[in-house]
């Protein structure tokens, strides 16, 4: 099982708002995930972006793949960096 971490839209019709979450590869958009790792609101000035930097990075350890995206709001949060810190101390 390939586990991503990427993004669910939630919020209603126009209003959208996202979850980060780890999901199976091969489950759609909006389906079952494995684990809310955060939130992202792009409607809000400036875009808020709330991580829980220690489920992100354990994620990434047990090799999740982020999307383009998720990855993108992951170095915002600074948990790429932690990621890429634990590897290097490897």
């Amino acid at each position: 099982m390939a586990v991503r971490l990427r993004l669910t839209r939630v919020g209603k019709k126009k209003q959208p708002t996202y979850r980060i979450v780890a999901a199976d590869s091969r489950a759609p958009r909006d389906g079952r995930y494995l684990e809310i790792v955060g939130t992202y609101d792009p409607r809000r000035e400036p875009s808020a972006v709330t991580v829980d930097n220690d489920k992100a990075v354990q994620w990434l350890r047990n090799g999740a793949l982020p999307s383009e995206r998720v990855r993108k709001l992951l170095e915002i949060s600074g948990a790429w960096e932690a990621f890429e810190a634990s590897k290097a101390a490897k």
